[in-house]
């Protein structure tokens, strides 16, 4: 598994968490019980919080990688043309 593929499904697990975790404060918050809401809202912050960082891990590698392979293409097509 590679690195970027990894860093998008920890990303994508804390969107699910942070979802669950909102969901849970709304409902806190309709009962008014407002320390479980304030609490679950906290959580659901901080997994949006890592889902962001691991996307971002994620977007960085992927741009790497493109760098590399539009490198790697650059120079073979230069050597193409200096070998023609």
């Amino acid at each position: 598994m590679s690195k970027t593929w990894e860093h998008y499904q920890v990303a994508a697990r804390h969107h699910e968490r942070a979802a669950y975790q909102f969901k849970e404060a709304a409902k806190y918050h309709q009962t008014e019980e407002q320390e479980k809401a304030a609490h679950l809202a906290y959580l659901a912050h901080g997994h949006a919080h890592l889902a962001n960082i691991h996307a971002t891990a994620a977007a960085r590698l992927h741009v790497r990688k493109c760098d590399v392979l539009a490198m790697t293409a650059f120079d073979q097509i230069a050597t193409e043309k200096t070998a023609a």
